[in-house]
């Protein structure tokens, strides 16, 4: 299992957290994910490809990143 760091731009409250971080849950291959307001962050672990996890949060409206 592998731990994959994202920076989240573009949420403003609670409902953005909730939403990206079902987005990335529903990625296959996702174990757990958690996603920080305040710091812009998503952690993930789990075996899913980083471009898929960007791609799930880009489609929700917000923009990620491999940091």
């Amino acid at each position: 299992m592998s731990i994959t760091t994202l920076r989240i731009t573009g949420m403003t409250c609670g409902h953005c957290v909730a939403a990206v971080t079902k987005a990335l849950q529903g990625v296959a291959g996702v174990e757990s994910a958690q996603v920080n307001l305040e710091r812009e962050e998503g952690v993930v672990k789990g075996s899913a490809p980083a471009e898929q996890l960007i791609k799930a949060v880009e489609e929700e409206g917000y923009h990620a990143r491999v940091v």
